[in-house]
Formats: structure tokens, C-alpha cells, sequence
């Protein structure tokens, strides 16, 4: 194995690790959601196992982050171009706590699969182009 591909899996074990921390969850709870072995997930963490898609994916969805995340540190997908990954800029801000992160990622996913499932894009108004509305007076609610 070259040094790049360990290092890119050192790499993706230790960014596993700290959305693992981030998310509150020991190494034995994370391998039980994720439908692994918990030596298994330690080596991954450890940088000493390549894992699949398929596995990426479960871990993905134990962390509750987009497998995208986990596809482009693990270099099987290229990174987006244009800056879009979102997911990933909220859970690197420093400015809120971990339980707003997670909720703020999950807000962003539900309406981003909302979107993809109804085929509609929004412009640059904040509006669905079609025939949707976006949020309208009082919908962000005052606190």
C-alpha cells in the first residue's frame, strides 16, 4: 500500500472518529448502529481497514451524515467543485454546539431529499419555482 492510501485512511478513520465523538457515541454503540463488528469499526478508525461503500454507508447513516461526506474522504467520490457541501462546513463551525450542528444537518438533508424527490430547484430567491412557496411572513418564527 503507498503512503497516500494510508494516510487517506488514517485520515478517514480519524474524521469518523471525531463525527463519532461530535455525535456523542462510543465505538460500541456507532459498530451496533452501523451493523458491524466493533473491532472492525476500531481498525477503520485506526486507519488499518479500507472499508466498502456499502459499510461507509451504514456508518454514514449511524452518524446520521451524508455518505457524500464520508465517499469523498475516502476519495471514491471527488469533492464538489463548487463549494456546495454544506454538510460538511456546518459540522466544521466552531460558533455552535454539536446538538445544533446535528440539527441544522438534518434540516439541510431533509429538505435537500425533498427537493431531489420532487424534481424541483429553488432560484436564488429562496422560492420553489414550481409551484411551491418559500417561507412567508412569521414561518421563521420569533423567539
Amino acid at each position: 500500500m503507498v503512503t497516500g492510501d494510508s494516510s487517506r485512511w488514517r485520515d478517514l478513520g480519524e474524521f469518523i472518529r471525531e463525527q463519532r465523538g461530535s455525535a456523542r457515541l462510543s465505538l460500541r454503540r456507532l459498530s451496533e448502529l452501523a451493523g458491524i463488528s466493533n473491532p472492525y469499526l476500531s481498525q477503520i478508525e485506526r486507519g488499518l481497514r479500507r472499508p466498502s461503500a456499502e459499510i461507509l454507508q451504514q456508518i454514514a447513516r449511524a452518524l446520521r451524515i451524508s455518505a457524500e461526506t464520508l465517499y469523498v474522504q475516502a476519495g471514491i467520490l471527488e469533492p464538489r467543485e463548487d463549494g456546495d457541501d454544506l454538510t460538511r462546513q456546518i459540522l466544521a463551525d466552531t460558533h455552535i454546539t454539536d446538538d445544533q450542528k446535528h440539527a441544522l444537518v438534518q434540516i439541510y438533508l431533509s429538505f435537500r431529499h425533498e427537493q431531489e424527490s420532487d424534481g424541483r430547484q429553488a432560484n436564488g430567491s429562496g422560492r420553489v419555482t414550481k409551484g411551491g412557496a418559500g417561507p412567508g411572513p412569521g414561518m421563521m418564527g420569533d423567539r
